[in-house]
């Protein structure tokens, strides 16, 4: 069977859809749910089985979560509820879904996704996409293999994490030009390049839609291109996810 359910639970929204995982594409439409507030372990699992509702329950579930995951328990818990820390989250997912699932880091799977079938494909040497939202995700991979769980939206750059200055979101709240904001997002590519010196920095998230307006800007050494299958990449990378171990 080529299909699978990709799930991105993101800060602001729990998205979900089919996914044909040989093609890379979705095989029906997306669902967006409002995440919960606050979002707590119960609320987030609850709003999820809503919105994979309608899906054939023959299809096994893959989840990317914005956190670090550990065989299925979550570590962290940026931006989601505290509660989640050391949340066995597999388990209750699948006790909700009553189907298999599998859970993994949001950001590792919208870069299996384009690595499979995006900027990222047949790249070797060392590649980092970054996924650009409420906060900044990481995927770290080597010679196309994932090193799980980075997180390098916490970058320490001038006392703050890299993505409380330079997360899509901030560009917003603060009112930002794409060049006020793009100069921020440089700044935390080159200190990255200087600790990883990467061939390649794929920029994900909805905010990739207009790579245009900011990547054109960026000066850091290592080429940077937008991600190719934009905001679609988490879900995609989900799913595929859950059809390999499940």
């Amino acid at each position: 069977m080529s299909r699978a359910i990709g799930v991105d639970i993101g800060g602001s929204g729990i998205k979900a859809a089919i996914v044909d995982v040989e093609k890379g594409d979705f095989d029906g439409e997306r669902v967006k749910i409002a995440t919960p507030r606050p979002a707590t372990p119960e609320a987030v699992v609850a709003t999820t089985r809503e919105a994979i509702a309608g899906f054939p329950a023959d299809l096994p579930v893959g989840i990317g979560f914005p956190a670090a995951v550990l065989d299925g328990t979550v570590m962290t818990a940026a931006h989601v509820d505290p509660a989640w820390i050391g949340f066995a989250g597999t388990p209750a997912f699948a006790h909700a879904f009553e189907r298999e699932c599998t859970m993994l880091n949001d950001a590792d799977a919208a870069g299996l996704a384009e690595m499979r079938f995006g900027s990222g494909e047949g790249e070797q040497g060392v590649v980092v996409m970054l996924t650009l939202g409420t906060g900044i995700g990481s995927a770290l991979f080597i010679n196309g293999e994932l090193v799980p769980n980075t997180e390098f939206g916490h970058i320490e750059i001038r006392g703050q994490d890299a993505e409380s200055r330079a997360a899509a979101s901030r560009r917003k709240a603060d009112d930002l030009s794409w060049t006020e904001w793009a100069a921020l997002l440089d700044e935390a590519i080159h200190r990255l390049d200087l600790l990883l010196w990467p061939e390649l920095v794929i920029l994900g998230g909805g905010v990739s839609r207009k790579a245009e307006k900011f990547v054109p800007l960026l000066t850091a050494r290592p080429r940077i291109v937008p991600a190719r299958l934009l905001n679609r990449a988490g879900i995609v990378g989900a799913a595929c996810r859950a059809r390999e171990v499940l």
